[in-house]
């Protein structure tokens, strides 16, 4: 990793891995999630209720449902782990059990409005300039645009704690949801939508705003994530 590239998680909050793992070695894996998910599907009621349910829920619904081996050790990799450490200036104290997100296909029109926008981890305006933990967002398979990939806000994190103005007037603006992204430009922030080809993967700082969106698409999403936990200096 260039120190281009780590000032830019450091600024931005976000880093996105282009084919940090080659298709090939999520194949297996993408497999058994399909596998999975058809098998939980068949459960009676599931599929029936699995609609009716808030689109928000459904992700969590499915995701707990589907339980698959071997997802942590297949994406959890050393060249991973030292590229957390690389990025939060020390290795992790803490690491997470890794956790599927999935999305069922056609949960309706994609929008931006009446999201649930939040943080993993409030900033702390005595050690604004430590990552306090980093969250990666595994790409099992593609996840194409307005596909339901996880939404960040990146540069949220630099607004300040939850009480200062600028991060006062950022949760006003995403209430308001008026001219969103324009609004949201003016504060320096921008939308970045976790979508691309399997493989990918997305590093973020945990104190990003970040929000589940709605799969529009034919595909079912398929991704997981992956929290790293970092100690005091």
């Amino acid at each position: 990793m260039s120190s281009t590239h780590k000032q830019a998680f450091l600024r931005y909050g976000y880093l996105q891995l282009r084919g940090f793992y080659p298709r090939s070695r999520l194949a297996g894996l993408r497999q058994k999630v399909l596998e999975e998910v058809k098998r939980s599907s068949a459960r009676p009621g599931i599929s029936k209720s699995l609609p009716d349910l808030p689109v928000f829920q459904q992700i969590s619904r499915l995701s707990s449902l589907v339980k698959v081996r071997d997802v942590h050790e297949t994406l959890v990799t050393p060249e991973l782990m030292d590229l957390v450490a690389e990025v939060g200036g020390q290795s992790p104290s803490v690491v997470q059990d890794t956790q599927l997100l999935l999305s069922p296909p056609r949960q309706g029109t994609w929008t931006l409005k009446d999201l649930n926008w939040h943080v993993d981890l409030a900033v702390d305006p005595r050690h604004r300039d430590r990552v306090p933990g980093v969250q990666a967002f595994f790409l099992i398979d593609d996840v194409d645009r307005q596909g339901g990939g996880t939404l960040a806000l990146a540069g949220s994190h630099r607004l300040g704690a939850a009480g200062s103005n600028a991060a006062a007037r950022l949760r006003q603006v995403l209430r308001a949801q008026a001219d969103l992204e324009r609004e949201l430009q003016e504060l320096g922030v921008s939308i970045v939508e976790m979508c691309g080809r399997a493989g990918d993967v997305f590093l973020m700082d945990m104190r990003v705003l970040h929000t589940p969106s709605i799969n529009s698409s034919k595909r079912l999403r398929m991704m997981a994530t992956c929290r790293f936990l970092f100690g005091a200096d």
